[in-house]
């Protein structure tokens, strides 16, 4: 690490509007998160298809998130390196959340109302990763060692603050009167406005950390990391991806474990989640009932009281001595809420396991980019290998998604027991951070 690593705090504000427009970004993914099963599930789809739909916003992120960290590695704009890239993909998201909630309202057939939601739901997960990524990059490149699990915290509090306002909207707007029903396969009004509102706010949020941030230049950016810039470019090896996963860190590997078993929970509870509280709840698993677009809703809540426990929690992390302690006691926590949702039927009772959710979701925002861009101080790969290790991310939810009907259909249908099965997950990832990631 250099000295001028070292030396160099940001003030809190800087710190604060390093990550702003995540605020935004996580709008529009909360948007997604609560709302595409109900969506496809009111557009037809079958419960055991559900999980199919999933498998799209991971591959998306895995084919993106490397790209767009190599490529901004390279990149020195007016503008910065990560800022161009969070720019187009914000403003490319504003364009898909217009359209994505309306693909039952054209006229078309079920088939083709499928096709265009799966197309918009392709451009929208393409996008919101373009944004998404390089605020990761931003602390990785301008904050030092000391600070890094302060602005990792805030960036998760901004975070959970965004899924907040995300997951509460369709429920506001049926509370004020805008209608909660709709044609049979159409989504109802709640939902599209609810994400043309995300839109606005997404780009606005975007817009102030363009004009608020501004990146170091590459001479700057080197003595910061204490790269060597004696080389000569032509002389530095040029690395492809196998070569930088060869010569990747222990962390990458050892925390890419744990991430593979969070992940996969938190897929099968974004897909099961709607149906298990239609079922658990209010007794219904018919999709064109009042009763199930109102559990609808309630999930959104049920995810806001997630997004209060971890932002509570976000700021409990930085008091643990150990990034790994806080870790293994986070999942451990967010494992026995999982487990608690198959138990409670009452809707406001749901809050106490979903509080506990929100710790392991808290951990998983933080704790991975710590470990991780505090082993690489010194690289001048950081973009890429962030967006290498989001596929630690992006893989369990493609294989959690394509197994998914397969377990659902070994708990006998039970879309409850989906989220006992997350738990388990969870907490199978508790015990490989126990093991495997590095004491620090």
């Amino acid at each position: 690490m250099s000295n001028l690593n070292k030396q160099r705090d940001m003030p809190f504000r800087g710190l604060v509007d390093l990550s702003f427009g995540f605020f935004g970004v996580q709008i529009a993914y909360a948007l997604q998160s609560a709302n595409i099963s109900r969506i496809f599930a009111t557009l037809g789809a079958d419960p055991h298809d559900l999980s199919f739909f999933w498998i799209l916003p991971p591959l998306m992120g895995m084919i993106v998130q490397p790209i767009i960290g190599t490529l901004s590695d390279r990149t020195w704009t007016r503008f910065g390196r990560r800022i161009p890239y969070l720019f187009i993909g914000a403003a490319a998201a504003v364009v898909v959340m217009c359209l994505l909630p309306n693909a039952g309202g054209f006229n078309l057939t079920v088939g083709a109302a499928m096709m265009f939601g799966l197309v918009a739901l392709m451009f929208l997960d393409t996008s919101i990763n373009m944004a998404m990524q390089p605020f990761k990059m931003l602390v990785g490149d301008m904050v030092n060692e000391r600070q890094k699990s302060l602005a990792y915290s805030i960036q998760s509090f901004l975070c959970n603050a965004g899924s907040l306002v995300g997951f509460v909207f369709p429920f506001v707007l049926a509370w004020i009167g805008i209608s909660n029903i709709a044609p049979e396969g159409v989504v109802p009004d709640t939902v599209i406005y609810s994400f043309y509102a995300g839109a606005a706010i997404l780009i606005l949020c975007v817009i102030y950390t363009t004009l608020r941030v501004k990146e170091m230049p590459p001479k700057e950016y080197a003595e910061f990391h204490g790269i060597d810039t004696t080389q000569q470019a032509t002389e530095r090896p040029k690395r492809n991806f196998v070569a930088l996963l060869r010569n990747a860190p222990r962390e990458f590997w050892t925390v890419g474990l744990v991430q593979f078993f969070c992940w996969a929970a938190f897929l099968y509870m974004w897909t099961y989640m709607p149906g298990a509280i239609a079922d658990n709840v209010w007794n219904t698993t018919d999709v064109t009932s009042a009763a199930y677009q109102e559990a609808g809703n309630w999930v959104g809540i049920l995810y806001a009281v997630q997004a209060i426990g971890s932002v509570l929690w976000a700021m409990v992390i930085p008091r643990f001595r150990s990034a790994r302690t806080a870790y293994i006691v986070s999942l451990a926590i967010g494992g026995i809420g999982f487990i608690g949702t198959m138990f409670v039927h009452d809707a406001y009772l749901m809050f106490v396991p979903l509080i506990l959710v929100g710790c392991a979701w808290a951990a998983m925002l933080a704790l991975p980019f710590t470990i991780l861009t505090n082993a690489l101080e010194g690289s001048d790969s950081m973009g890429a290998y962030l967006g290498l290790f989001n596929c630690t991310i992006c893989l369990p939810q493609i294989v959690a998604a394509l197994v998914g009907g397969l377990i659902l259909g070994l708990v006998g249908g039970s879309q409850p027991a989906m989220l006992v099965v997350a738990g388990t997950l969870i907490l199978c990832g508790g015990i490989v951070a126990a093991f495997a990631v590095k004491r620090n």
